[in-house]
C-alpha cells in the first residue's frame, strides 16, 4: 500500500527521532535467529502481544548480516529507550545462517542477551524456501532443477560474504544449504554460551499448546491469552514431485544425524 505525503512525512520524522535518541536506547534482550521458513515470524507476532515483551520496529533488522556497516546508532535506533521493564526483541532469520552474525554478535549484544533458534524439518523447510523464493519472483525454475543448480549458484558465495559483500544466491538460492544446521549451529555455540541458546523444532509451536509455554517460561514471561498463529507455510511439494522429496531425505539424512549429535536429542521423529 503506498503511503500518501503526510504518512511519509511523519514516518521520516519518527526515524529521525528514533535516530536522534539511539544512545538512550536498549539493546535487545531477545533475537530469534532463525530458521528461515522455520516459523520466526509467527513466533516473533505472537511474543509481541505480550505485555512484557517490546518489539522492534520491523521484525527483520539485518544489521549483523546485511546492514553491519550502518552502525549501532542505526541499530539501537530500532529499539525502546532504556530503563523499561519490557525485553526487547527482534527477529532475522537470516542470522542463523550468516557466516559473520554469530561473531559480530558475540561482540556487539550484552552477555544477557538470549537466542531462540527454531529449526524445521529441513525437508519441507526447503521445500517452503523454494516456493517463498518463487513467490518473490526470485525463482524460476521448476523445484527439481532449482535444486540442482543451488551447488552451480552458491559457488564462491560464502567468500562474497565473508568479506562483507552481499549475495542475492546465498540468500535465495540456498535450500540445502539452509538445512545443514550442525554446522551453523557450531558456529553460535563457539561464541554464544549454550545456556543462551534455545533450540527448538519449528513443529513443536504448531503441534499444542506446550511449544510456546515452553518459550514463555525460557523467557520468564507469564502465560500469554493468545492462541498462537497458524502458519503461514508456502504450498507443498506437488504429488508428481515425490521423488524430489525422496532425494532430499537421503541429502539430510547424514547433516540430521550430526545435528542430532550436537543437541543430544533426536527432532522430527514423531
Amino acid at each position: 500500500m503506498r503511503l500518501s505525503g503526510l504518512e511519509r512525512a511523519r514516518a521520516g520524522s519518527r526515524r529521525r527521532w528514533r535516530t536522534t535518541t539511539a544512545s538512550l536506547r536498549t539493546l535487545p534482550d531477545v533475537v530469534i535467529l532463525g530458521t528461515q521458513r522455520g516459523g520466526t515470524t509467527s513466533l516473533f507476532d505472537w511474543l509481541a502481544l505480550h505485555g512484557s515483551v517490546a518489539a522492534s520496529t520491523t521484525k527483520e533488522v539485518h544489521y549483523f548480516d546485511r546492514f553491519y556497516a550502518n552502525g549501532e546508532r542505526w541499530y539501537r535506533a530500532h529499539f525502546p529507550l532504556k530503563g523499561g521493564s519490557r525485553l526487547a526483541m527482534e527477529a532475522t532469520p537470516y542470522l542463523l545462517f550468516h557466516p559473520l552474525a554469530p561473531q559480530r554478535v558475540a561482540a556487539d549484544l550484552p552477555a544477557s542477551t538470549r537466542f531462540i533458534v527454531l529449526l524445521r524439518d529441513p525437508v519441507q523447510r526447503a521445500i517452503s524456501q523454494y516456493w517463498h523464493s518463487v513467490r518473490l519472483e526470485a525463482e524460476d525454475q521448476p523445484l527439481a532443477a532449482a535444486l540442482s543448480l543451488e551447488d552451480q549458484r552458491l559457488a564462491g558465495q560464502d567468500e562474497v560474504v565473508l568479506a562483507g559483500g552481499e549475495s542475492f544466491a546465498h540468500r535465495n538460492f540456498s535450500y540445502k544449504a539452509r538445512g545443514h544446521y550442525a554446522e551453523q549451529l557450531r558456529r553460535w555455540f563457539d561464541v554464544i554460551e549454550r545456556e543462551r541458546i534455545l533450540v527448538m523444532e519449528s513443529e513443536e509451536l504448531w503441534s499444542g499448546p506446550t511449544g510456546p509455554a515452553r518459550v514463555l517460561e525460557w523467557l520468564g514471561l507469564a502465560g500469554l491469552d493468545a492462541t498462537f498463529p497458524s502458519t503461514n507455510d508456502a504450498p507443498r511439494a506437488r504429488p508428481e514431485e515425490e521423488a524430489v522429496i525422496d532425494d532430499l531425505r537421503r541429502h539430510f539424512a547424514p547433516y540430521n544425524e550430526d545435528l542430532f549429535e550436537l543437541v543430544g536429542r533426536r527432532l522430527w521423529d514423531r
